[in-house]
């Protein structure tokens, strides 16, 4: 099975090698097809410390590392 890869920006990175990454994506409501964007928030790890809030960064899923963590930093795509 293939790892899973997202995109997404920091939204936080006061904790310690780790930060919350937002994934937002446009699916259309089930009943009224309206536009709505959908967020997911991912415990992601940063080993060097080296993300910053705002930044767009590529993640992908890897073994559990801690209770919430399971992705990791692939790449710093936008600072």
């Amino acid at each position: 099975m293939p790892k899973k890869e997202t995109i997404g920006v920091v939204v936080s990175n006061k904790m310690n090698k780790t930060v919350i990454v937002i994934e937002t994506k446009p699916t259309a409501h089930k009943k009224y097809g309206k536009i709505v964007s959908k967020t997911n928030r991912y415990y992601v790890d940063d080993p060097n410390n080296e993300c910053k809030v705002g930044d767009k960064v590529q993640i992908e899923e890897t073994r559990p590392l801690s209770k919430n963590k399971r992705w990791k930093i692939i790449q710093l795509m936008e600072q």
